[in-house]
Parts: C-alpha cells; structure tokens; sequence
C-alpha cells in the first residue's frame, strides 16, 4: 500500500522507587513478559517494544517526548505493574501527541492462594495502581482506550489490534494530503466543508489541482506505457469483446490506462493517499474516470466522486485500519432500496462507476457502456457483485464547530441477478433494522457517499474517533431512536463545551 510506513508501539510500565532495586527488577522482568506474551501469540498487526519502567516525573516526561517525537511510535500502552503516583504522570502525559491506551492487566492470571504475603502484594498491585492512574487520566480529560483483562485473552489482545489498527490509520493521516480536480459539485452541501478545520483537526492537507494539468500529464506517458498497463488489465479482468485486442471499444481501454497513469503520478508525486474528480469538471478528458479509480483504490488509495474529499480521507483510513485482512474496502453509496418486504428491507449500493474491486465476489469483468452524465463517450468500469458477509457503512460529515464519523454496521446478502445494470455493486440489510437505520442515519446528517468494509468494526472506528477528538454516532443491534436523538442533542452540549471557541 501506497505510503503505509513502518510503526511500532511503545509499552511503558509504571511504578516508583518506594519499592527498591529489587522490587524494580522484578516490575521490569514482568513487564518485558507481558509484552514477549503479546507479541508471540501474533494477534497483533504492529510490533510492540517495551520502552521502561519509568519511576519518576523525569523519567516519565522523558519517555513521553521521546514517543511523541518519534516517527515511527504510533502509540504507547501504558501499565501500572505496581502503584505508580500518578502526578509525577502530568508533565510527561502532558507533552505526550501519541495515542495511548491503559492495559490494566497483571502479569500472572491466578493468585497463589496457599503462599500469597504482602510482598507479593505489593509486586502485583496493578489493581491499585491502574486505578490511580485512571483517575488521573480522567481528570486531565485523556482521550484514551481503556483494555481490561489478562494479556493472554485472546478477546484483550484484539481488543489492543483493534486500537493499534485505528492509531496507524491516525498516522497515516498526519502530513498526507487529498487531491482535488477540479471542485465540489455545484450546490450539493454534504460533500463541502471547512478545509482549513479538517487540517488542524486531522493533519491532512486538500489540494486542488485543474482538471488541464491532469489532462497535460496524461500526455506525458508514451503509447508503449499505455500499452504494458492495458497488457496487465487483459491479464487480470474478464474483458467483453470490445475491449479486447482488436475490439470496437479498444481506444476507450487505452484512455482508461492514460488516466491510471496519469493520476497515479500525481498522487505519488505529491504524497496524496486519496483523490476525487466531479463529472462536471472533465475538460480536456476522453471520459469520466472510472476504471482509474477503482484501480487506484485497489492499490489503497482513497476516492470519492464529485468533488467529495472527505470520504477519500476516511476509505483510506479504513483501507489503512484493514490492511492485512481480506482488504475489502471501498467508496460507497446508498443508491435505492427494495422495500417490497417489510422486515426484509434491502439496500443497493453503488455509484456511477466507482466501486472499489477489493469488495469483489469473484473477477471483475471490464465493461464499457453509456453513462447519461457528464457528457463525455462511454466510460470503462469493472462490474461485480461485492462479497455477502457482515460489513461496515460509514461517514464522515462536517458539522460546522466539529467533525461526526457516523457509522451503520450492515450484513451484505445474495440477491437477484442484475443483468441491465452495469455497475459494481453491494446488497445489505441495515442493522438494527431498515428503518431505524435510516432514520437514526439521517437524523445524524449522515452522507450519501460513504466508506464500506469488511475488515473494520465498530470498535475501529470508535477508537479512530478516540484518537482523533471527534464524535462517533454509531447505529448497531442496541440503536434506538429516542434513545439515538436523546444521544445526539446531548453531543451538542458535549462538543461545543469540549472544543471551546476554536473551531
């Protein structure tokens, strides 16, 4: 994946010097166990490294600059093997801009009852001393992740994938950028926003580019180049008769591959993880991009139409907190529904063109039809039909004074054959049901576009809003409506008050 750097994770163990030398050797034996358990069971997506056992202000503050100034920390895990006095704690956590989550674990599972005394008390007091630290955590108001249980239980240890999962895709954000050609679609509301918040609230940068230098840079790349690109698509999809070698429709397979090259320069060249265009800025183009694309987010990068960049920044951060699972992510929309059986609503999502083949049930076929929009010739775009199984729709929408990720967690089922529609697509049954999913969504301002995925959970995401300082509305199995706009007013107050003036 394009621009996935390297990162490890920091396990900082807490205690004091009360205790003595010898006490503090054995604090730091069992917390280099705790981290050699977690990391030989391979349930984790990142390494993680013990750092120290940090005993004073001094120490702690050491340790909490040293991660936040180093590129590849993504987060540290914070353990209190003993009673750690938690203000020594404020200088350091104070100058930590990692993301950090409290394991309150401890180092054996079972307590020796027939031989227990107060030395061992005081060894394995992490009961006490998470605790401390908790309080402190809240009152300095921490945005953290709190995992509870013995580091062996297979259910903790996900629980630390899932967050170190959500930290990389927080990274990742910092110093990227998202490429704009050409600008949102006219007087469409949801896709705008406030760039300018979105940088300081993200770390992502939004840059616009003309259509005419895509378009300049297209020209750039020889017919050879086209030619190898077009090569590996023969090689890789089902192509219907008029895009293969001697096909009516070949030429218009030729302008698809000069438009992967072209916006794949662009994007490597100028470190952008994700891109959009707007189908009413194509001047200079043959046709609207669309096989492009879904090559691109197949590579990882992030994309929404018409001029949306928000939902780029967030399919990358999803493609991000999946890498290494099936990979099956992509730019959605909620298209029509199929209502004729209450109960057993469904909705079809799809888009133009676009639809990302990670979510693809089996090859892709490259087809090439008419598209009664943007006024250009007929596009080339892979159609599928996308995996059945348990999946995530969500999006990130610009609330004025404040960022909402709102997700629905969905399950994509089997559905008739759709022969006349020649687009990629996805079939779900919304959760808790149709209605309410809907309701809750709307009610939230939620977007048409969104990202959709099979790796991420609802646990990802709320801890990608963690990390990030923003509000998750999240609609599941327990989503009730009174209870969801009850939810909603009181995030009003919560947000306006926690952000303050800035804004």
């Amino acid at each position: 994946m394009f621009g996935l750097k390297p990162l490890k994770f920091w396990f900082v163990c807490g205690s004091q010097h009360l205790y003595g030398p010898e006490t503090l050797a054995e604090v730091a034996d069992g917390a280099r166990k705790v981290v050699e358990g977690l990391s030989k069971d391979g349930r984790l997506v990142l390494p993680l490294e013990f750092a120290t056992v940090a005993t004073t202000g001094e120490e702690i503050a050491d340790v909490c600059r040293r991660a936040s100034a180093d590129p590849e920390c993504g987060g540290i895990i914070l353990w209190m093997h003993t009673f750690s006095p938690s203000k020594m704690w404020i200088r350091g956590l104070n100058a930590l801009t990692k993301p950090m989550l409290h394991l309150h674990t401890q180092l054996n599972a079972a307590l020796p009852w027939d031989s227990i005394d107060m030395d061992y008390m005081n060894l394995h007091q992490s009961a006490h001393g998470d605790r401390e630290a908790g309080f402190l955590h809240t009152r300095m108001r921490i945005g953290r992740k709190v995992v509870v249980g013995h580091w062996s239980d297979p259910a903790v240890q996900d629980r630390i994938d899932s967050w170190m999962r959500a930290a990389r895709a927080w990274d990742d954000w910092q110093g990227s950028g998202v490429c704009r050609f050409g600008d949102n679609m006219r007087n469409v509301a949801v896709t705008d926003g406030d760039k300018v918040s979105a940088e300081m609230a993200f770390g992502f940068k939004v840059d616009y580019w003309p259509v005419g230098d895509l378009v300049a840079k297209m020209a750039d790349f020889s017919d050879a180049d086209v030619e190898a690109l077009v090569a590996e698509y023969d090689k890789t999809y089902e192509l219907v008769p008029e895009l293969q070698a001697g096909g009516a429709k070949r030429s218009s397979l030729l302008d698809a591959a000069r438009q992967e090259l072209a916006i794949s320069y662009f994007l490597k060249e100028g470190n952008y993880k994700g891109f959009t265009h707007t189908f009413e800025d194509l001047h200079g183009l043959n046709q609207l991009p669309g096989l492009a694309p879904q090559r691109m987010m197949e590579q990882g990068f992030g994309f929404a139409g018409e001029g949306d960049w928000k939902t780029p920044a967030l399919v990358r951060a999803m493609k991000v907190m999946g890498h290494g699972k099936s990979g099956a992510c992509s730019f959605m929309e909620d298209y029509t529904y199929d209502v004729s059986k209450p109960g057993e609503e469904l909705v079809l999502g799809a888009h133009m063109l676009e639809v990302c083949p990670t979510i693809a049930e089996s090859k892709p076929r490259l087809e090439i039809h008419e598209l009664g929009i943007g006024g250009k010739p007929d596009p080339v775009r892979m159609v599928f039909d996308s995996v059945k199984g348990g999946a995530i729709n969500a999006c990130l929408i610009d609330m004025g004074n404040r960022f909402r990720l709102i997700a629905n967690e969905v399950t994509s089922v089997e559905h008739p054959d759709l022969p006349k529609l020649p687009v990629a697509r996805a079939v779900w049954q919304c959760k808790p049901d149709f209605k309410t999913a809907c309701e809750a969504w709307i009610l939230a301002g939620g977007a048409h576009h969104t990202a959709y995925s099979y790796d991420v959970t609802a646990e990802m995401l709320e801890d990608f809003a963690t990390i990030a300082g923003i509000e998750l509305a999240l609609i599941d199995d327990d989503t009730k409506i009174s209870d969801f706009k009850q939810t909603l007013r009181n995030n009003e107050i919560y947000w306006h008050l926690a952000k303050g003036i800035r804004v």
